[in-house]
Order: C-alpha cells, then structure tokens, then sequence
C-alpha cells in the first residue's frame, strides 16, 4: 500500500519532493497508526462489502472500520455477522487489493463468532475496534489475544474512548487513567485509540452541523483535549489519538461564511473546485482536520469517500515542515535555538524534538510536498466530489 499510489507517476513526481513509503499490513506500529489516515466507517449490513473496499482502495482509502455495534439496529446484528463472515470471506479469497480491515463489535463474543465463520479466511483481518472502552474492557482484549492466537497473526485493537464516565467532568480523571493503564498492559497490541465524539456528545443531546468544528462545542473540547494529554503523550507512554469522526457528506443551510479562503484558489479550476468543496460543506471538514492536527491528533473517521481526499492532502508534510524537523533532529544533540531556514520561526532543538520526530514519521506515511506544491495542489490532484 502508498498513499497517493492511486495516482500516476508522473503525478507523483510533480506533486511530492519525497514521495510516500510503501508499507503493508505487517508495518512497524508507529508508521502504521500514523498511515491510517481518512478511517472508512460502513455498516456490516450493508450487502455490497465485497465490492466497495476494493473500490475504497483504488480511489486512496487505507483503513477501513465495519461495525457490528451503532451503525445497525439490534435486530439485524445476526444478520449482519452472517453478511460479514460471507462479504469477507469472498473478498480475502480474492486476493483483491483492499484497505485495511478492522471490525468494530459489540461484544467479545462477536471476536471469536467472526473468526469461527471466516475460517482459514479469518487471517484477512487486521484487527478490531472496541467501542465504549474502560478499565473494564478486557474481556474484549483477550478474546483478540485468543483470535490473534487462533489466525497466525496478530490482530491489532482501536479502542474508541465514548463513555459516560469520560464525558462527565467528575469521573474524567479517574476513568480515563484505569482506560490508559489497561491499554499500557497490552501496549503491543494497541494500534491507535479513536475519540467516539458521536456517543460523547449524546450526553447533552449536541450534534455539530456542518459549519462548526468540535473544537468550537466548548464540552466537546474539553473531552478530547483531555483524552489527548492522558492517552497520546509524545513520552514513550502514549499512542496515536485519531481524530473524531466527521459524519456530514453534503452541505446543508449555512449559518456562517465559508471557511477556506479565497487567495489560495487562484488559477479558474481551482476556484472551481473550492465551490465544490463549500457546495458539498468539505470546508468545515478542512478546517476541523487542520485543528486536528493542532491538538495533537492524526487520522480521521469518515462516513463517505469524498473526505478522504481532504484527510490525506492535508496529512502531507510542507517542505517547510520537513526542513525545520530536519535542522532540529540534527541539532538535537547539542541544543539550543536557530531561525528556520524560511526565515520566519525559530526552531528550538530540545522542545521541539518530539514535534520534529512526529513529522519525520508522518512524512514517511504521506510524502513530503514539492516546494512549490501547496494544499489545493495536492486536494486537486486526489478531490472526487
């Protein structure tokens, strides 16, 4: 798999100064999580699952997520098991390329119901996300501990942090931390923790519409910034945090002005396709995955294939970026403070190590942009609306 690989290579060339790595479904963790990039969310009900992953990954998908738990309505999750044993079963029988794969259950019991009907077809999975995730979700880690056992392979875990118990302010602490010390003991086998922003908002009845990031629903900021400082601290001890999931796939009334700027869509096809990224309410989808990336988080959960292409250009790394994390690794080791070779920051060797580390990995997932690309550039070569 290659991020971008979906377009040509003379493409490529143009686009990236250092073009994304290759990597398959036995990469290292740290580059792993950092590549999942726009998380494809589908039902398990849903009868063309065979069809659409390949499709998913032919236009840049690389992770996707089905799920057994709120996508589908309690009476169809017999249904769905079967529907999914079967949809995977053809599907990794194929050989066909695909993303890859995680299911998201509802119980440990639906684990091992999986594994049993996939049968020697169940080493296609990559792993499981466990929704709601507690001090008390172990049951859920050690049946993947038992189907990693049972496949040959090991099977990642994504637990979703979406209790009531993070939500509210009394409990945050004390739940957030049993949470992390139980991922800590099976540390190997965490892949990347996911904010269940949906389930959290619930608690006092909120959802965002398409003009307003989580970060401006004061409550929902709280709970990630929270969530962040206790499960992805850049000290050895944390993990990849992705960003909470961006359920709208197309523009609704609009209460404020657009959020992307003019000046950057300059050339006749480019303001094009910044009215088609309004029409469709991708600006506010832009915006929150850049104010992702401020608060620490990488990755996102979408619900539709026209936001992966915004995910992924703006995962790519700036020349810039790239420049300054080069002179501060390489300054590292005796300090101190130096201007960017841009001209305007400054770039301190031991604050801004991790920092430095981060971009380095996450331009190994994604690529480092030409000096001349910018992020429409990159948006206009992958954008299908």
């Amino acid at each position: 798999m290659q991020h971008f690989g979906h377009l040509g290579e003379e493409l490529r060339a143009d686009l990236f100064s250092i073009p994304p790595e290759h990597f398959g479904r036995d990469a290292e963790r740290e580059l792993l999580a950092v590549a999942l990039g726009a998380t494809l969310y589908t039902p398990a009900t849903r009868p063309t699952i065979e069809r659409d992953l390949p499709r998913a990954a032919a236009h840049g998908v690389m992770c996707s997520v089905l799920c057994l738990e709120d996508a589908i309505a309690d009476g169809d999750v017999e249904f769905a098991e079967k529907n999914l044993a079967h949809q995977l079963g053809r599907l990794f029988e194929s050989g066909a390329p695909r993303p890859l794969v995680f299911v998201r259950v509802r119980n440990p019991d639906q684990v091992h119901r999986l594994v049993e009907g996939l049968g020697d077809q169940a080493d296609g999975l990559d792993g499981f996300v466990v929704p709601k995730f507690t001090a008390a979700s172990a049951p859920f880690l050690d049946a993947v501990a038992e189907a990693s056992q049972r496949t040959g392979r090991r099977l990642w875990v994504m637990p979703v942090i979406e209790s009531p118990e993070v939500f509210a302010i009394e409990t945050r602490t004390e739940a957030l931390v049993g949470a992390r010390d139980l991922l800590h003991a099976h540390r190997a086998d965490v892949l990347a923790v996911r904010i269940g922003a949906t389930d959290l908002s619930s608690m006092l009845a909120l959802r965002r519409p398409a003009d307003i990031t989580v970060y401006d629903v004061a409550p929902m900021a709280s709970v990630i910034g929270d969530i962040v400082n206790v499960m992805g601290r850049r000290d050895g001890t944390g993990f990849v945090v992705t960003g909470p999931v961006w359920e709208h796939f197309d523009n609704g009334e609009r209460l404020f002005k657009p959020q992307l700027r003019e000046t950057p869509f300059t050339a006749p096809a480019e303001r094009v396709l910044r009215r088609r990224l309004i029409s469709k309410g991708l600006d506010g989808l832009i915006r929150e995955v850049a104010l992702d990336h401020a608060n620490g988080l990488f990755g996102k959960t979408v619900i539709h294939p026209s936001h992966v292409a915004a995910v992924h250009a703006l995962s790519v790394v700036t020349h810039e970026d790239h420049t300054d994390a080069l002179d501060v690794v390489e300054a590292r080791r005796g300090g101190g403070v130096s201007a960017s070779r841009y001209g305007n920051k400054m770039n301190e060797a031991t604050p801004h190590t991790a920092w430095a580390e981060s971009v380095l990995l996450r331009a190994r997932a994604f690529g480092v942009a030409a000096e001349d690309v910018t992020f429409v550039d990159l948006l206009e070569a992958g954008v299908r609306l």
